[in-house]
């Protein structure tokens, strides 16, 4: 009896709590819709994946459409492996990581090209902040224009 209760135990100890475990799939990418926000069909279903720690311009935006053309030239129509932390935003989009070749992380690479903000109010990983001060510095994509505007104020309403 002393023996099944150790293993269990240890079983118990060794065990991350399950909103700690990430949801790891991999599939392929099937739409683009913007910059931030793909498709990836899994098992002969299509799921909406939200970019975790960015957010782009959006489509009606300046940049909104580079943002878009970069992310399709990465990963549209290739094999995928998505890394999720087992949230969902509003929109029900599950919010994720996404690899390609399971080296190149297109999160990281629109903020390194400049097509991306470091989304600060939902991440607080600073290799995004030190990847989109590089690309600031480097006047990379969007940061050419030192008028840009972040999407989270751009979705806002105008007030008269």
């Amino acid at each position: 009896m002393g023996k099944i209760w150790l293993v269990w135990l240890l079983l118990l100890v060794n065990r991350e709590p399950l909103h700690w475990q990430a949801k790891s799939f991999t599939g392929k990418v099937v739409a683009i819709k913007d910059g931030d926000t793909f498709e990836v069909l899994h098992q002969g279903k299509a799921t909406v994946i939200r970019l975790a720690h960015i957010d782009c311009p959006e489509r009606s935006q300046p940049y909104g459409k580079q943002a878009k053309q970069f992310a399709a030239a990465i990963c549209f129509g290739k094999e995928v492996r998505v890394v999720a932390s087992n949230q969902k935003d509003r929109y029900k989009r599950l919010i994720a990581e996404v690899y390609v070749n399971d080296t190149i992380n297109v999160n990281k690479e629109l903020v390194k090209a400049g097509w991306a903000w470091h989304f600060k109010q939902y991440s607080n990983d600073s290799s995004y902040y030190r990847l989109e001060q590089m690309a600031r510095k480097n006047k990379a994509g969007l940061w050419q224009d030192k008028n840009a505007s972040p999407p989270w104020l751009w979705r806002k309403p105008k007030k008269k």
